[in-house]
């Protein structure tokens, strides 16, 4: 009897707990996987596509999204990794309870102070084609979601006034962006470089990035714009299929389930259902062997 081929990977990452909910509340038969180093992801299916999505919330940060992803990328080997969540907006014509697809991702931080000035030195990493294509078809048939496909500034920084120098700077140097948030081109640089894994940032607009933010957030935006995002995240991937003949990588490595149905990583071997034949040296689980 042959052995059905699991289901490929999707990595969906978000920075605050409002947005890794929106995601949550759309995949079924969920279970907890942990990292050996701590890192916990929920994997469960994603009804209506042939992916699995695997969740984590990685907390706020570039840096921090950058090394989390890379390590989750190296566990889980993922075909595809979405980062989601929300954003404020740059632009007059993008509002709050928009989404904003990352055609691509600018680093604003980069650059040389000289006497003259700061030398901006661009970094900008594009989202996949594939994924992007995959959205731009599935919003087409959202008539509640007003999608806008535009590059997104990644800074360390939360943007609460509009006429502030950092704003000024985004305008200047980066005119084109049409959101901005924290996390995503350290995500998206994670993904090129472990395996250049198809990437995307998608992101719902819960303010303008000016002195209204407070208020808007306090009215619920966030969790507005965190719900269409992940709406629009579970949209494209219904359109985007996985690569022919492969499933998920990570079923030549397995995390390993303990009591409770969580599974951890870790260096012991699991004997359930076989025979093994030679010598092997172990430890007692209670930690005294």
């Amino acid at each position: 009897m042959s052995v059905p081929e699991p289901q490929p990977t999707v990595l969906v990452l978000t920075a605050l707990p409002l947005e890794y909910d929106a995601v949550r509340a759309h995949v079924e038969e969920r279970e907890e996987l942990v990292h050996p180093d701590g890192t916990r992801v929920e994997r469960g299916r994603l009804p209506g596509t042939p992916w699995r999505i695997a969740l984590s919330e990685l907390g706020v940060g570039a840096d921090r999204a950058a090394a989390l992803t890379s390590q989750l990328v190296n566990w889980l080997h993922p075909q595809a990794v979405l980062f989601v969540g929300v954003a404020g907006s740059l632009k007059d014509d993008i509002g709050i309870g928009d989404v904003v697809v990352g055609t691509q991702v600018y680093e604003i931080h980069g650059g040389k102070q000289t006497p003259e000035g700061f030398l901006v030195r661009p970094k900008a990493l594009p989202g996949s084609h594939a994924l992007e294509q995959a959205a731009r078809s599935a919003v087409r048939d959202m008539l509640d979601v007003r999608a806008h496909f535009v590059p997104i500034a990644t800074g360390d920084v939360v943007l609460a006034d509009a006429r502030s120098e950092i704003a000024r700077f985004v305008r200047g140097h980066y005119n084109d962006a049409g959101a901005i948030e924290m996390e995503g081109f350290g995500a998206l640089q994670a993904a090129h470089l472990n395996g250049r894994v198809n990437a995307l940032v998608v992101r719902g607009i819960s303010d303008r990035a000016d002195d209204g933010k407070s208020r808007a957030d306090a009215s619920g935006s966030q969790q507005r714009a965190a719900r269409q995002a992940a709406s629009v995240t579970v949209a494209l991937l219904g359109k985007h299929r996985p690569r022919e003949g492969s499933g998920s990588a990570d079923s030549e490595e397995e995390p390993h389930r303990g009591r409770g149905g969580t599974a951890y990583g870790g260096d012991h071997i699991d004997f359930r259902g076989g025979t093994f034949h030679g010598p092997v040296v172990g430890k007692r689980v209670d930690g005294r062997g």
